[in-house]
Formats: structure tokens, C-alpha cells, sequence
């Protein structure tokens, strides 16, 4: 039973849409910090889940999704968290990794109750997915600095949001010891 799990949220992500370049500047400071947290989240035994947009194709797939994410500008990005063989995939159809999807259903089967949430876009996808486990009774940690939104001042606002009213932790990565919160309890 693992208590706590690693979600990595639309980082696999071709960024073909208006507000990309937007984005595109923040996934470059949030990549490598996500990248030293998954490592550490994997030494110390947590699941890794990967919840991506299906980006209106119903019949998306993981693999199809890379193969998007190779052809657009934040292939270099998206290279260096790529999936592994043992972390796990899910296509969200919205913006909430909750909405329509097995999340529910996979954290109840690893025993998770503590959620480390990171990705794009802060203030819609991560936003709405801790809004969507806080209401489930999760503990949160949402490293600040591995949160970006298309506009800085909207992904500010939303960490404010998350952690005044979702009870989020949302030190920096650097400040969070996976292999602490594997053992731990959560807080409820």
C-alpha cells in the first residue's frame, strides 16, 4: 500500500494552441524541477501517474500523445520526464484528473492518501484536479515550483487558493522528502 503518489499533470503536451508559447516559457522553469522530483518520488518506491488531456480525441492513447507532444515545441521539455515502463498513464477528457477517469479508482487500489501535484496549467488542470481531491479528502503538496500557468500572476493566485482553501503545501520541491511522506499518515 502506497500513501502517497506523484501526479504529473498535461506535461506530455505539444502546446498546439494560441496560449503555447505562453506556456511553453513556464513548463522550461518547471521541467527540471519536476524531473528531480520524479527521481526522488521513484527512489523512494511512490507511484508516478501521468493524467493527460485526450486534447478532443476520443480515441487517444498514451503513445499517441507522446508522439503529439514529439512533433510540438516542448519536445526537449517533454523528453526529460517521459514516462517510464512502471508509472502509470491516465487521459483525462477535462480538466479535472478526477473527471470521467479511473483516478478515483487507482489511488483507492495503491492505498494512496497524500497527493504530490505538478504540471500545467496551474490555475485550470491543477487547479481543478486539488480541488477534486481535496474534496475526496486527500492531503496535498503542490511544489510551487512545479506549477505553471500561462500567465504568472493567474498560476500565483491559484497556488494562493490552493493553499488557503485546499490546505495545500506548496513549498518547493526541493523541500519535500518523498520518502518521509511514503510513511506518513495523512493529515484529514
Amino acid at each position: 500500500m502506497k500513501k502517497t503518489a506523484l501526479l504529473i499533470i498535461d506535461m506530455i503536451n505539444p502546446l498546439q494552441f494560441q496560449a503555447g508559447p505562453l506556456l511553453l516559457e513556464g513548463m522550461c522553469r518547471i521541467t527540471p524541477q519536476i524531473a528531480s522530483l520524479k527521481r526522488r518520488a521513484r527512489a523512494a518506491g511512490l507511484p508516478v501517474i501521468y493524467i493527460n488531456d485526450n486534447e478532443g480525441r476520443w480515441q487517444s492513447e498514451k503513445s499517441h500523445l507522446i508522439q503529439r507532444a514529439q512533433d510540438g515545441a516542448a519536445w526537449n521539455l517533454v523528453q526529460q520526464i517521459l514516462p517510464d515502463p512502471e508509472d502509470f498513464f491516465i487521459i483525462k477528457p477535462r480538466h479535472s484528473g478526477f473527471y470521467a477517469t479511473p483516478l478515483q479508482a487507482l489511488l483507492t487500489e495503491l492505498g494512496t492518501r497524500t497527493l504530490i501535484l505538478t504540471g500545467v496549467a496551474g490555475n485550470i488542470c491543477v487547479l481543478f484536479t486539488a480541488n477534486d481531491a481535496y474534496m475526496r479528502g486527500y492531503q496535498l503538496f503542490i511544489p510551487a515550483d512545479c506549477c505553471a500557468s500561462n500567465v504568472q500572476e493567474d498560476n500565483d493566485f491559484a497556488l494562493k487558493m490552493m493553499k488557503n482553501v485546499l490546505k495545500a503545501d506548496i513549498r518547493g520541491q526541493a523541500q519535500i522528502d518523498p520518502a518521509d511522506l511514503l510513511s506518513k499518515n495523512p493529515v484529514t
